[in-house]
């Protein structure tokens, strides 16, 4: 494939977790087109091994993957040796396995808070913090966040995914500028309504409606629409960008009513 050098990422490495669907298919697909060998992981094999084949079809790139529960911490350690390992290096990290368990705050149990927490935010830290030592060897990396628009805004009964996705926003700017010097990028990327699984099974016919009404678009997004943002973010394109939350929302926070 013909790629623009600020987005060619020939001889890169890129993990992206919660990479067998969705989102990080998508993501991961869009690295993989612009040369970098890739690795994905999730809890699924079955995922994994079908995704990976999607990912690396008719490109000349290496694509990897590993299952791993994010909520557990030692399998997030195995998950950062085994992706070094594997491909040689980690250049680009996208932390985006989460999901959500939608409470009231009076409503909310202990251990659904300490299960999103850790996967939504802690594992954040956790595999960043095992990589980011072999991206200062480097002096160059890239670290994106996947955060939310209800990192930025909320609604009702999002009270642990709002302050998991508003702390990824939080620690990538403290980051960014613990990494700057070492020619590391930090950044979020705060998705509005994409059409994923998650929020497909959790929403009504009428949230969902309420959601693609809310936007400038009139609609939801398809996963595809995030590869091309990742993709800035994680090439030289994106090189004087970091320690920021960057909206892909179809438009939906240009609407003050």
């Amino acid at each position: 494939m013909n790629m623009h050098p600020l987005f060619n990422l020939t001889g890169k490495c890129a993990l992206v977790t919660g990479g067998s669907k969705g989102l990080g298919k998508a993501m991961a697909r869009g690295f993989a087109e612009a040369g970098a060998d890739v690795f994905i992981s999730s809890r699924h094999e079955d995922e994994l091994k079908k995704a990976a084949k999607e990912i690396g079809a008719g490109l000349d790139v290496r694509v990897e993957w590993m299952a791993a529960d994010m909520v557990k911490r030692a399998q997030v350690k195995k998950l950062a040796a085994a992706a070094v390992k594997r491909l040689g290096k980690i250049d680009i990290l996208v932390n985006n396995a989460g999901s959500n368990q939608p409470q009231a705050i009076d409503e909310i149990t202990d251990e659904a808070w300490d299960r999103i927490i850790e996967l939504d935010l802690t594992s954040c830290m956790a595999l960043t913090r095992c990589l980011v030592p072999g991206m200062k060897e480097r002096k160059w990396g890239r670290v994106i966040h996947i955060s939310s628009v209800l990192g930025v805004g909320s609604k009702e009964k999002r009270n642990v995914y709002s302050a998991c996705k508003s702390g990824l926003i939080g620690m990538a700017k403290a980051s960014a500028l613990d990494l700057g010097h070492h020619g590391i990028t930090v950044n979020c990327i705060c998705p509005g309504p994409f059409m994923t699984d998650l929020p497909m099974s959790l929403l009504s016919k009428k949230e969902k409606k309420q959601f693609s009404d809310r936007t400038a678009l009139g609609r939801w997004g398809q996963p595809r629409e995030l590869a091309g943002p990742a993709l800035m973010l994680a090439s030289d394109a994106g090189s004087y960008i970091t320690g920021e939350a960057l909206l892909v929302d179809g438009g939906a926070f240009a609407r003050a009513l």
